[in-house]
């Protein structure tokens, strides 16, 4: 049942391309702290150890929680705090994780209200992904019409970017619009 949220942790993985990463010292401004979460976001997915996953993803929603309470203003902050908790809940899997997405999406509906072009429309993406990926009525707020929306607006503000591409070539795809899709992968 909540399989296709444990695809989150894979699917919003791309996120981080085009975003450079490096290693950090303490970060002192907001800037150095959002980099440093997501330096730390791709460590936790990509190379953290199966068993310590969940307790890496509990610490950096605590992180990415401060970092855009202390910057209620700024868009970046909130997007990467929907990612993390969208990563966390195809981690952790199960019931628990319907209730990370829905944080998840109140975090990226934020942002977009604050400033829809962010990081290249990654709200977007990432929103239109949740609704992608999320099960749908009665279970939990997935839509498939929603996310098709949502794909398209991330496409017409970042047109040759991987992630809107990549993301709404795999809603084509498993919408059974395969050729539609190759055009979008390629």
């Amino acid at each position: 049942m909540f399989n296709t949220i444990r695809l989150l942790s894979t699917g919003l993985a791309t996120v981080l391309v085009g975003i450079s990463l490096s290693t950090h010292a303490a970060p002192a401004t907001f800037d150095a702290e959002l980099l440093a979460i997501q330096t730390d976001w791709a460590t936790a997915n990509y190379t953290t150890a199966e068993p310590q996953r969940e307790a890496a993803f509990d610490k950096l929603i605590v992180r990415a929680a401060a970092l855009s309470s202390q910057n209620p203003k700024r868009a970046e902050a909130l997007i990467w705090e929907g990612i993390v908790l969208s990563t966390a809940a195809g981690v952790k899997g199960g019931l628990g994780a319907l209730g990370l997405a829905k944080q998840s999406r109140e975090k990226l509906e934020a942002a977009l209200a604050i400033d829809a072009n962010a990081l290249d429309g990654s709200a977007y993406t990432s929103l239109g992904t949740l609704y992608h990926k999320v099960p749908g009525f009665p279970l939990g707020f997935g839509n498939h019409d929603k996310a098709g929306q949502l794909l398209q607006q991330a496409l017409k503000l970042n047109p040759n970017g991987i992630d809107p591409n990549y993301f709404y070539a795999e809603y084509l795809f498993e919408q059974g619009r395969s050729p539609e899709a190759l055009q979008y992968l390629e």
